[in-house]
């Protein structure tokens, strides 16, 4: 199996630490993500290292017993050993303060550090739940609910493990993942991840269920928003988003996986050691060892190896594996790191090898559109507030531009453009998919800007296609700005009428002359815009060394030719002699001309 295929992959770069072997114990803090070393109980040492720090932390403790668990409170600030069950040490003598206490039986608990929301599980069959929320030094009991457990013979004693019990953050919303490792209704067969829902206020309540068609040995991880399920008999993993659409029951949706079955892509343990033995080839590290441990949200660890990693989503291999081109743009939006992909999936869907129609072409841009508008409609919103021109309580945050947003400038210089120029692509296609996005950019109501309608007119000139763009222009398909008029202005060579329908467009946009002038000699149509001041009747007053500079400018000597004879000819007409005057400051381009064309090339006077 090729590289391009594993969707899921161990990072890079790991936390290493000492193996857990019979002097060294090993711990894990979920909330700090911190792995404790604890060697001979701590005389000897306890080295403590997190995915983000970059010095380990190293102590020593008196060994007075084994250490059943270890922690750090956040920042670091205090530590907390436990040896006995009912005892907890902190090394430092600090007062503890009771804040609040409830009698409840406790089967076992799970703490989510994101979310601050601790599950007790109570009952005999240990089904009911109970979470409480810290917040700001207090604590609020939250509603319990039961966990419902997989049909089963009377005989059969069954209770909720808490092996099949994580708890994740998805899409900004708490959820209570159940492993249920028998359907409840008979004619399913295959294990189930069942999704309960925890708010902050009102009820829990069950909302997805991921269907895993198969039995075993499972491990749950969160990655970017997608609940990934890792099966050890198969040594594969499946990932399930549940913003995709699913098939809603009337109260619950279920959901089957994304992409077919996969394994993480293979891993290898560099060899440590000196120099001189380090030249030995990598070892390749045992995926889905029964060593391995889980911790969420993407967290793996192999204590017998001494690695923790982060779990990571591979996006580019999952386009060539979800062929749906509107459900591949459906996924992809939703993830952290998108744009660089949805835009090669663009590129990929006009290409030659991987054309797609054009119903699939428009799903695609309506989708980025969409969300396109749903960020600037933010913006705008937050923007009115900051200006004091609506009110919004509580008070808006600015909207983050997420990879999610691709905008006109990154469809132009990713894939529009390049696309264009291909000169294998009939030009008629060319044409139907700048169409279409422009449709859909003006269906969600966002301004197509210039570059993108240049774009169109190039490519109808290109390939003489002028009645097309006269009734693009004539029926505003194309809409009227300054720069497309100046680039109308400029065709006029190629096609006579592009002069008038530019002027058109100018006067409806109410443009002064002069500015039009400046525009199109910024851009180099040094005789587009002398056509159009002649256009006019402006000619007679215009500045002769503006367009001297113009035309110098473009390294186009003829075209300087053209005009310095034109600004002879008016001094000619005006003055009666073809010579500028000292005001009009163009001697270094008198000069200038005499250096390329000669002496005998100036205009002699004309006499009557």
């Amino acid at each position: 199996m090729g590289e391009e295929d594993y969707y899921l992959e161990l990072c890079e770069r790991p936390v290493q630490f000492e193996k857990a072997n019979p002097v060294n114990c090993v711990f894990f803090d979920e909330a700090n993500k911190q792995v404790f070393a604890v060697r001979s109980g701590g005389a000897t040492g306890v080295v403590v290292k997190g995915p983000d720090d970059r010095n380990p932390i190293s102590f020593r403790m008196n060994d007075k017993g084994e250490v059943k668990c270890i922690k750090f409170s956040l920042e670091n600030k205090i530590l907390a050993v436990q040896r006995t069950s009912k005892t907890v040490v902190l090394p430092e003598k600090r007062s503890l303060k009771l804040l609040k206490s409830h009698n409840i039986n406790v089967n076992w608990y799970m703490y989510c550090p994101e979310s601050a929301v601790i599950l007790l599980s109570t009952t005999v069959l240990e089904n009911i739940l109970q979470p409480f929320y810290f917040r700001a030094g207090t604590m609020s009991k939250l509603p319990k609910f039961e966990i419902e457990l997989p049909a089963a013979p009377k005989s059969t004693k069954l209770s909720l493990s808490e092996r099949d019990i994580a708890m994740a953050t998805i899409y900004g919303q708490l959820y209570v993942l159940f492993l249920r490792h028998h359907s409840r209704t008979s004619n399913s067969t295959g294990a189930e991840v069942v999704l309960y829902h925890l708010p902050r206020e009102g009820a829990c309540k069950k909302m997805h269920i991921l269907k895993l068609n198969r039995t075993g040995k499972f491990a749950l991880n969160v990655v970017d928003n997608l609940v990934v399920v890792h099966h050890q008999d198969t040594e594969t993993s499946v990932i399930f988003d549940i913003k995709l659409r699913g098939e809603f029951d009337g109260s619950v949706t279920f959901h089957h996986p994304v992409l077919p079955a996969r394994s993480i892509q293979p891993y290898q343990i560099p060899v440590a050691g000196p120099a001189a033995v380090t030249n030995q080839s990598p070892v390749p590290c045992k995926l889905y060892s029964s060593a391995w441990i889980v911790f969420q949200p993407d967290i793996i660890i192999s204590a017998s190896q001494g690695y923790l990693w982060n779990l990571q989503v591979k996006l580019q291999p999952i386009v060539n594996l979800l062929p749906d081109k509107g459900r591949l743009m459906d996924f992809l939006l939703q993830r952290k790191e998108c744009k660089m992909v949805i835009l090669s999936v663009c590129s990929q869907m006009l290409s030659e090898s991987d054309r797609a129609t054009l119903p699939v072409i428009a799903t695609v841009f309506d989708k980025l559109n969409h969300e396109y508008k749903k960020y600037l409609d933010a913006e705008q919103s937050y923007m009115a507030v900051e200006a004091g021109q609506s009110r919004s309580n509580p008070p808006l945050k600015r909207p983050v531009r997420t990879q999610a947003v691709v905008d006109q400038s990154d469809m132009y210089t990713h894939v529009l453009s390049a696309f264009t120029e291909n000169k294998d692509t009939p030009h008629k296609f060319v044409v139907a998919v700048l169409m279409e996005y422009i449709r859909s950019l003006n269906q969600v109501q966002i301004p197509v800007q210039h570059y993108l309608h240049e774009l169109v007119i190039k490519t109808l000139v290109q390939h003489s296609l002028f009645y097309m763009l006269h009734q693009f222009l004539q029926y505003h398909v194309l809409s009227d700005s300054k720069p497309l008029a100046c680039l109308l202005l400029s065709l006029e060579s190629f096609y006579p009428p592009a002069h008038q329908l530019s002027l058109d467009m100018l006067k409806r946009l109410s443009t002064a002359n002069d500015e039009i002038v400046e525009v199109l000699l910024s851009k180099h149509q040094v005789l587009a815009a002398l056509r159009f001041i002649r256009g006019i009747g402006g000619h007679d007053n215009i500045s002769a060394r503006k367009f001297l500079d113009a035309a110098k400018q473009t390294e186009d000597n003829m075209l300087f030719y053209t005009i310095f004879r034109f600004f002879e000819q008016r001094n000619q007409r005006l003055r009666g002699s073809p010579n500028f005057t000292p005001g009009e400051h163009c001697d270094e381009h008198v000069a200038f001309f005499k250096q390329v064309f000669g002496d005998q090339a100036l205009m002699r006077p004309t006499t009557f």
